[in-house]
């Protein structure tokens, strides 16, 4: 399924991210979580593990065994992504939190394009349901590391 990239930009230690979407992340936290499944297999599809990127990069997102479907739909099998950005996901009980670090797809987008400052970046996705909330279990991606190279007239770095 092809969707329309977003940019997102992150400032080296403080900023917000531009673009973000599906509005905040519901502040209640679900008593039941949406059953997700063990077979699901969530990925990032570009850039790999150890890649070397230019200040400004497209990642796209990969699925299987389980469907994409917008924040506020409510259809079995199916979330939306969520790009964590040098951090961990300490809380799977209720929505992830919306911020420079935990990117939010609600409108079901299979990729975007990033701007981060040069150095060593970590990147996860995590699957989750119409309210934001992970999946029981959770659809996690491997976390990736990638290094982005100062430029001085950045381009976007894709495959």
């Amino acid at each position: 399924m092809a969707a329309d990239a977003v940019t997102h930009s992150h400032a080296a230690a403080a900023g917000s991210a531009s673009g973000s979407e599906a509005g905040s992340a519901p502040s209640a936290a679900q008593s039941q979580r949406t059953p997700g499944r063990k077979d699901a297999w969530l990925y990032i599809g570009w850039p790999n593990n150890g890649q070397v990127v230019g200040s400004r990069f497209k990642v796209w997102f990969g699925l299987r065994n389980f469907g994409v479907a917008p924040a506020g739909v409510r259809k079995d099998g199916t979330g939306h992504h969520h790009l964590l950005i040098d951090t961990d996901l300490k809380e799977f009980d209720g929505p992830i939190p919306s911020d420079k670090q935990h990117l939010h797809f609600g409108k079901g987008q299979t990729e975007t394009v990033l701007e981060l400052p040069p150095g060593r970046h970590t990147l996860q996705l995590v699957l989750a349901d119409a309210d934001h909330v992970p999946h029981d279990p959770p659809i996690l991606s491997k976390k990736i590391i990638i290094t982005v190279r100062a430029d001085r007239n950045p381009q976007l770095s894709a495959r």
